[in-house]
């Protein structure tokens, strides 16, 4: 993982190496949550007309449902759960062995063109040779294009429509419902038992969730991200997964936020500044993961760390009730086992 200077780098950039623990969270310029109203795209079948309303507000229209279609490697994932398929992805695909990053879910990433698979990188004439009809990406900042490189953005937008939904500032529900919404207007039978049955997969492991949170009222939750020379402590609010984390009655530390307003940066001598029962890391490629962690003792020391209370954060959700029913569970079922050690 690049070591992080939040002088050297953009915040979308930081947000991507993977030092801004909430994702997002860097990103103080970033617009509302307008899931309630920001429209649903309609399709008439394979020759009809279509039409979607993406979170910037911006109705996108073909003269016919895109089959071409080009995302970022999450949102690419989540459209998979709901039977759509792209040609070309972007975004962390593949691990430096070959495999898919976990960014990837059920992706099959040998059939698909990848673009870039790391920040900043996005190739252009590989794009424009799969003929694109559309192109979908997150947005953490507002209209903002998530991977999509500044220095080549033009070239990029004027080759096909985009479409760009919110991954902050919202909910995991709300962000869920808004990428069927997309599906949906593409042809995805959302009605399909698959989707069905991961919704209510979903529903139950919330209840789940909230009822764990409840019986355990005084376990305390820190969301990090580690890189080599610093650890991130992200505010819950800031992020779609930890928000509705905090909604269903999870109680989080609350960090001194720098000062953009989202995340604290501490030293790894610093690092047990906040008492936690449980640690949630992140587990992007692009993060130290817990077990390159082990050469740091004052990781080692951390009351949540002895006693073996640290799960993985699916920092970048992908946005299918498939995906998203696990996350609910995993951490249901840490706080339900967890000691109070703080």
């Amino acid at each position: 993982m690049p070591k992080v200077r939040t002088t050297s780098l953009s915040r979308r950039g930081l947000l991507a190496a993977g030092g801004a623990v909430g994702l997002g969270a860097a990103l103080a310029a970033c617009g509302g949550n307008d899931s309630k109203d920001s429209g649903s795209g309609s399709s008439a079948g394979k020759s009809g007309p279509w039409t979607f309303k993406d979170d910037r507000g911006q109705t996108v229209k073909a003269a016919k449902v895109p089959k071409n279609i080009v995302a970022f490697t999450g949102v690419a994932a989540a459209l998979h759960d709901y039977g759509i398929e792209v040609k070309g992805v972007f975004g962390p695909t593949k691990t430096k062995d070959g495999k898919a990053d976990v960014q990837a879910g059920d992706l099959d990433i040998s059939k698909v063109e990848i673009l870039g698979n790391v920040w900043g990188e996005f190739n252009v004439e590989k794009y424009a040779a799969l003929g694109p009809e559309l192109l979908v990406t997150a947005m953490w900042e507002k209209d903002s294009l998530w991977y999509v490189p500044d220095q080549s953005k033009d070239k990029i937008l004027k080759l096909a429509p985009s479409v760009a939904l919110w991954a902050a500032h919202t909910t995991i529900p709300k962000a869920i419902q808004r990428h069927e919404d997309l599906a949906a207007s593409l042809g995805a039978d959302v009605r399909a038992a698959a989707v069905t049955d991961a919704k209510a997969r979903f529903e139950k492991a919330a209840a789940r969730l909230r009822a764990a949170a409840k019986s355990k009222p005084n376990i305390k939750v820190m969301i990090g991200s580690a890189s080599q020379d610093l650890f991130y402590v992200s505010l819950a609010t800031m992020s779609a997964d930890t928000l509705y984390f905090q909604e269903l009655g999870v109680k989080f530390v609350e960090p001194k936020v720098n000062a953009a307003g989202f995340f604290e940066e501490l030293s790894w001598e610093n690092v047990d500044k906040y008492d936690a029962d449980i640690i949630m890391m992140d587990n992007r490629s692009s993060a130290l993961q817990p077990d390159a962690l082990t050469s740091k003792p004052t990781w080692t020391r951390l009351p949540a760390v002895k006693a073996g209370q640290v799960i993985p954060r699916t920092t970048e959700p992908i946005y299918s009730y498939d995906k998203c029913a696990p996350i609910l569970e995993d951490l249901a079922k840490a706080i339900e086992g967890a000691k109070k050690v703080s």
